[in-house]
Protein backbone atom coordinates (compact mmCIF):
# COMPACT_ATOMS: atom_id res chain seq x y z
CA UNK A 1 0.00 0.00 0.00
CA UNK A 2 2.83 2.39 1.01
CA UNK A 3 4.82 1.39 -2.32
CA UNK A 4 1.01 2.87 -4.14
CA UNK A 5 0.83 5.95 -2.38
CA UNK A 6 4.28 6.60 -3.23
CA UNK A 7 4.17 6.09 -6.51
CA UNK A 8 0.77 7.79 -7.39
CA UNK A 9 2.94 10.90 -4.86
CA UNK A 10 6.14 10.45 -7.29
CA UNK A 11 3.24 10.96 -10.43
CA UNK A 12 1.47 14.19 -9.25
CA UNK A 13 5.12 16.25 -8.75
CA UNK A 14 5.98 19.35 -10.46
CA UNK A 15 7.02 19.61 -14.01
CA UNK A 16 10.55 20.71 -12.21
CA UNK A 17 10.96 17.82 -10.17
CA UNK A 18 9.59 15.62 -13.22
CA UNK A 19 12.75 17.13 -15.09
CA UNK A 20 15.15 16.02 -12.55
CA UNK A 21 13.20 12.53 -12.56
CA UNK A 22 14.47 12.29 -16.52
CA UNK A 23 18.16 11.60 -15.11
CA UNK A 24 16.96 8.31 -13.81
CA UNK A 25 16.67 6.55 -17.14
CA UNK A 26 18.19 7.24 -20.67
CA UNK A 27 16.65 5.76 -23.90
CA UNK A 28 18.96 5.27 -26.32
CA UNK A 29 18.52 4.41 -30.08
CA UNK A 30 19.35 2.37 -32.83
CA UNK A 31 17.82 3.85 -36.84
CA UNK A 32 18.52 1.98 -39.18
CA UNK A 33 19.44 3.44 -43.05
CA UNK A 34 16.97 0.28 -44.79
CA UNK A 35 16.89 -0.23 -48.37
CA UNK A 36 13.01 0.07 -50.66
CA UNK A 37 12.03 -3.77 -50.17
CA UNK A 38 14.83 -4.55 -47.21
CA UNK A 39 14.75 -4.88 -43.60
CA UNK A 40 16.43 -3.69 -41.02
CA UNK A 41 16.51 -3.31 -37.16
CA UNK A 42 16.30 -0.19 -34.78
CA UNK A 43 16.24 -0.82 -31.01
CA UNK A 44 15.26 1.22 -27.91
CA UNK A 45 16.89 0.32 -25.02
CA UNK A 46 16.07 1.38 -21.71
CA UNK A 47 19.18 1.81 -19.06
CA UNK A 48 18.28 3.49 -15.77
CA UNK A 49 20.62 4.94 -12.62
CA UNK A 50 20.69 6.58 -9.75
CA UNK A 51 19.66 3.58 -7.70
CA UNK A 52 16.66 2.64 -9.77
CA UNK A 53 15.81 -0.66 -11.96
CA UNK A 54 13.82 -1.56 -14.45
CA UNK A 55 11.00 -3.30 -12.36
CA UNK A 56 10.46 -7.25 -13.53
CA UNK A 57 7.50 -7.38 -12.61
CA UNK A 58 5.41 -4.86 -13.91
CA UNK A 59 4.09 -4.52 -17.43
CA UNK A 60 6.47 -2.77 -20.01
CA UNK A 61 5.31 -2.06 -23.49
CA UNK A 62 6.41 -0.27 -26.69
CA UNK A 63 3.96 0.99 -29.23
CA UNK A 64 4.73 2.12 -32.86
CA UNK A 65 3.24 4.05 -35.06
CA UNK A 66 5.06 3.57 -38.73
CA UNK A 67 4.48 5.75 -41.58
CA UNK A 68 3.32 5.11 -45.04
CA UNK A 69 5.91 3.02 -46.28
CA UNK A 70 7.82 1.28 -43.72
CA UNK A 71 5.92 -1.33 -41.61
CA UNK A 72 6.81 -3.55 -38.37
CA UNK A 73 6.39 -7.29 -37.95
CA UNK A 74 4.31 -5.93 -34.67
CA UNK A 75 2.41 -2.39 -33.46
CA UNK A 76 2.67 -3.49 -29.99
CA UNK A 77 5.69 -4.55 -28.49
CA UNK A 78 5.23 -6.11 -24.35
CA UNK A 79 7.78 -7.82 -22.45
CA UNK A 80 7.06 -11.57 -23.77
CA UNK A 81 9.52 -9.31 -27.08
CA UNK A 82 12.01 -7.97 -25.15
CA UNK A 83 15.73 -8.88 -26.84
CA UNK A 84 17.33 -8.19 -23.47
CA UNK A 85 16.65 -7.23 -20.27
CA UNK A 86 18.59 -6.59 -16.89
CA UNK A 87 17.74 -5.11 -13.78
CA UNK A 88 19.43 -1.84 -15.45
CA UNK A 89 17.97 -1.67 -19.16
CA UNK A 90 15.56 -3.34 -21.66
CA UNK A 91 15.97 -3.28 -25.02
CA UNK A 92 13.32 -4.06 -27.64
CA UNK A 93 14.83 -4.58 -31.51
CA UNK A 94 12.09 -3.75 -33.81
CA UNK A 95 12.42 -5.10 -37.51
CA UNK A 96 11.30 -2.65 -39.98
CA UNK A 97 10.39 -3.25 -43.70
CA UNK A 98 10.97 -0.59 -46.16
CA UNK A 99 8.26 -0.29 -49.28
CA UNK A 100 9.16 3.29 -49.72
CA UNK A 101 11.89 5.70 -50.18
CA UNK A 102 12.71 8.64 -48.14
CA UNK A 103 13.67 10.05 -44.54
CA UNK A 104 10.68 8.57 -42.04
CA UNK A 105 9.75 8.56 -38.76
CA UNK A 106 8.29 5.72 -36.24
CA UNK A 107 6.93 6.87 -33.36
CA UNK A 108 7.54 5.18 -30.18
CA UNK A 109 5.63 5.31 -27.09
CA UNK A 110 6.84 3.52 -24.13
CA UNK A 111 5.72 2.48 -21.07
CA UNK A 112 7.63 0.88 -17.96
CA UNK A 113 8.29 1.25 -14.29
CA UNK A 114 11.13 2.63 -12.59
CA UNK A 115 11.79 1.47 -8.84
CA UNK A 116 13.93 1.30 -5.85
CA UNK A 117 14.03 -0.13 -2.69
CA UNK A 118 11.00 2.31 -0.98
CA UNK A 119 9.40 3.47 -4.47
CA UNK A 120 8.37 2.49 -7.57
CA UNK A 121 7.61 5.23 -10.68
CA UNK A 122 5.82 4.70 -13.78
CA UNK A 123 6.99 6.40 -16.99
CA UNK A 124 5.61 6.82 -20.17
CA UNK A 125 8.21 8.27 -22.69
CA UNK A 126 7.39 9.26 -26.27
CA UNK A 127 10.55 9.30 -28.90
CA UNK A 128 10.64 8.76 -32.89
CA UNK A 129 12.92 6.64 -34.58
CA UNK A 130 14.36 8.13 -37.56
CA UNK A 131 14.87 5.66 -40.24
CA UNK A 132 16.65 6.28 -43.70
CA UNK A 133 15.12 4.48 -46.46
CA UNK A 134 17.28 4.45 -49.64
CA UNK A 135 16.16 3.25 -52.94
CA UNK A 136 16.67 -0.22 -54.43
CA UNK A 137 19.49 1.31 -56.80
CA UNK A 138 21.77 2.30 -54.11
CA UNK A 139 21.24 -0.56 -52.26
CA UNK A 140 22.98 -2.19 -55.12
CA UNK A 141 25.68 0.21 -55.70
CA UNK A 142 27.00 -0.61 -52.40
CA UNK A 143 27.47 -4.46 -52.81
CA UNK A 144 29.11 -4.13 -56.13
Amino acid sequence: MKRLLLALALTTLTAATARAADSLYQITKVEPKVAVGGTGTASLTIKVSGGWHVNDEAPISVVLTPPPGLSVKKDKLTRADLAASSKESARFDIPVTASEAGKKTIGAEARFVLCQEQACKPVKETVTLAIDVTPPTAAKKKKN
